[in-house]
């Protein structure tokens, strides 16, 4: 009998852990994780939503002739997760951290054999003061990115050619006067020109730091902007910059929406090794460039503040 039963009960277990591999969906847990959840687009609060590509415009097709512009459409990678960070040190290359969640999640996901061409794209915004904070913003997709292609240059290439081109778009959805004027209802910067950006390449992600402290516009721009936080909701998107006929139109990479932000959400992160970061679980390598402030694009409008 005993026998029996053992044999019954190991099958049933098995079963379970089968359900659980198949049931197991590494983005849906990164998304509802953090202390930053996702929200309602409209009357969200405290949070972060998606909002829907056309409300950015970007360069069209005929953009280099006629300087016009069209909606930016799907984004090409998937939300994943926000993450709203503080700590005692600037935090640098946060998915290369042996605590980040995301990365967590996703190295949970392979070892069920799930997501194993999965590819993260993340911002990390560095805001600095008495306390360092960090907004990182996740992106993925499950797609083999197209050798050749404008993003897959992005992706694989040096810095100085990320420099040139990567840019931030944004639109004040809500907000003050004051902080509409100083950072304007919709508004695009090559951040690489403006502020210093650091690459981390991993094995299956790029992460960009954006050191907002580099700079004493940008830094002065979003002290402002944190001072109203509860009352600013803003939309921000991430473009690979077309600059040839062949590069356009222009896809967003992401986009993401904070709603009224407090600033007591925040997770604290506690500082980690260096040389732990550097290596991280994900086998990251990196690096950094620092471009100083350069003049803006007249025809577009594109600045920092």
């Amino acid at each position: 009998m005993c026998p029996t039963k053992q044999k019954h009960r190991t099958k049933i277990l098995s079963t379970n852990d089968e359900q659980d591999r198949n049931d197991y969906d590494w983005r849906e847990e990164t998304i509802n994780g953090g202390s930053l959840r996702r929200v309602d687009l409209i009357a969200g609060f405290n949070g972060w939503a998606s909002p829907p590509g056309n409300l950015f415009s970007l360069r069209s097709k005929q953009y280099l002739t006629k300087k016009i512009k069209s909606p930016a459409g799907e984004y090409l990678f998937k939300p994943t997760a926000v993450d709203w960070l503080k700590s005692s040190t600037r935090l640098d290359n946060v998915l290369g951290r042996s605590d980040n969640r995301v990365s967590q999640s996703l190295i949970k996901a392979h070892s069920l054999k799930k997501a194993l061409k999965t590819f993260i794209f993340a911002v990390n915004l560095q805001v600095p003061g008495k306390d360092q904070y960090s907004a990182v913003f996740y992106f993925s997709t499950d797609e083999p990115i197209q050798p050749g292609s404008l993003l897959y240059r992005f992706i694989n290439g040096d810095d100085q050619f990320r420099n040139q081109r990567f840019k931030l778009v944004n639109r004040i959805v809500k907000g003050p006067w004051i902080v509409k004027a100083a950072v304007g209802n919709y508004a695009a910067c090559l951040l690489g020109k403006a502020v210093t950006c650091r690459y981390f390449r991993g094995e299956n992600y790029l992460e960009i730091d954006v050191d907002i402290g580099s700079s004493a516009i940008a830094r002065t721009i979003v002290h402002l902007a944190i001072g109203h936080v509860r009352s600013v909701t803003i939309d921000m998107g991430f473009v690979v910059e077309g600059q040839e006929v062949e590069e356009l139109p222009e896809k967003l990479m992401g986009a993401v929406r904070i709603c009224q932000m407090e600033m007591g959400s925040a997770t604290v992160v506690e500082a980690e090794d260096a040389a732990a970061v550097a290596v991280g679980k994900s086998g990251c390598g990196g690096g950094s460039s620092k471009v100083n402030n350069h003049e803006e694009e007249e025809e577009e409008g594109d600045n920092c503040g």
